[in-house]
C-alpha cells in the first residue's frame, strides 16, 4: 500500500492552483458574454461584428475544460509516487494553459499553439501516472 509523502501537498497545491485557472477562465467568458451580448446558454456567437472574439474566449475555457478531468486525474495518480515532477509538470499544464488562452484571446486561433507546452506536460503526465501505477502493481 502506497503511503502518501508529505511532499504529496504540494500535488494537492497544483490541484487548486488550476481551479483558480478554470475559474479565472470562465470569469473571462462571462465578461465578454455581458460585453458581446451573448445571453446564456448560448455557446457560441454568430454576431458578424464581434462574434469571432467572443468565440475564441469561449473556445479557450472549453478547450480547458475538455481535459480538465484527464489532467486532475493524472496529477493525482502521478504524484503519489513521484510528487515533485507531478508538481512541476502540472505547473507547466497551468501555465501552457495560460498562454493558449492569451493567444487565443487575440482573436487569431493559431496563437493559442503558444500554449502548447501544456499538451507536453499533460503527456508527461500520464506517463507519470501510468509509472506511478506500474510501482504501485510493483511490475517495476
Amino acid at each position: 500500500m502506497a503511503v502518501l509523502s508529505k511532499e504529496y501537498g504540494y500535488v494537492i497545491l497544483t490541484g487548486a492552483a488550476s481551479f483558480v485557472l478554470v475559474t479565472y477562465l470562465a470569469v473571462k467568458v462571462g465578461k465578454a458574454r455581458k460585453k458581446y451580448s451573448v445571453e446564456y446558454p448560448t455557446m457560441y456567437s454568430t454576431d458578424p461584428e464581434h462574434g469571432h472574439i467572443f468565440n475564441c474566449i469561449q473556445r479557450a475555457h472549453q478547450n480547458t475544460l475538455e481535459v480538465y478531468p484527464a489532467f486532475l486525474f493524472f496529477l493525482a495518480t502521478g504524484g503519489v509516487y513521484h510528487p515533485r515532477i507531478a508538481t512541476g509538470l502540472g505547473i507547466t499544464w497551468i501555465l501552457g494553459r495560460i498562454l493558449y488562452a492569451y493567444g487565443y484571446y487575440t482573436g487569431d486561433p493559431k496563437k493559442r499553439m503558444r500554449g502548447a507546452i501544456g499538451s507536453v506536460a499533460l503527456i508527461g503526465l500520464v506517463g507519470t501516472g501510468v509509472y506511478s501505477a506500474c510501482q504501485h502493481l510493483d511490475w517495476i
